[in-house]
């Protein structure tokens, strides 16, 4: 009951948003990410940390899907970010799931202390492969790094993972503001760059450059813990 009260919440949310950014044609481009992986690795505490600079250890976990908004400036370009927060929990999956669809990008997260998160990335990345399209980019994020004493998972097994998944890879951690602001920035840079390349041929969603199903990820620099 919770789950659809917070569906038809955020549905009415959804269309409130779609309307504004309708009616808001201040910015080049428009891209729709989404944050998953399980439940308590710390997404909503990472889009809290980029979207408003602000940390907090008293966030509940997220029932059904939230969002975010957040404009910036990449290579010349205003781009408007729609960043939804999902439920990490099994009984939100079919919720979450819905909204894989015109999805630009994923930060996929797990957390470096808690070695089932870690192995639920795989079946993350398979979620990612059936419900969203072809393009999407990913980028694996290995969040709580500021917890070195905790560690469970070792970053080269992050970055052998990453790998075997053809995903970029950080070490982040939103309680200190490491590599939280690069992460987003790599992913909007490689979104940039596959919508240019489509530009050439037949871009799909890339070719709406104010459509939120325009996706997007970014090269840049590595800092703090990165993989």
């Amino acid at each position: 009951m919770i789950a659809r009260v917070k569906m038809a919440s955020v549905t009415d949310s959804h269309l409130q948003l779609s309307q504004k950014d309708a009616a808001d044609q201040n910015f080049d481009y428009m891209f729709k990410l989404l944050i998953i992986g399980n439940s308590s690795v710390g997404k909503t505490s990472f889009l809290f940390r980029y979207a408003d600079d602000s940390f907090t250890s008293a966030f509940v976990s997220t029932v059904g899907i939230d969002f975010k908004v957040k404009t910036v400036f990449r290579n010349n370009k205003r781009i408007k970010l729609q960043i939804w927060d999902t439920a990490g929990q099994e009984r939100y999956r079919t919720i979450t799931t819905a909204y894989y669809r015109g999805a630009m990008g994923f930060l996929l997260m797990y957390d470096i202390t808690n070695q089932d998160s870690f192995n639920a990335v795989q079946d993350w990345a398979t979620q990612i492969k059936t419900y969203s399209w072809d393009n999407a980019q990913v980028i694996l994020v290995g969040n709580k790094c500021d917890l070195e004493d905790e560690r469970l998972i070792p970053t080269e097994n992050s970055q052998s993972l990453a790998d075997e998944l053809g995903f970029q890879c950080f070490e982040a951690s939103a309680k200190d503001n490491i590599n939280v602001k690069q992460v987003f920035e790599r992913l909007v840079d490689v979104i940039c760059e596959k919508m240019n390349e489509s530009m050439d041929g037949d871009g799909g969603p890339l070719s709406n450059h104010k459509d939120s199903s325009v996706q997007d990820k970014s090269p840049e620099e590595h800092s703090g813990c990165g993989c």
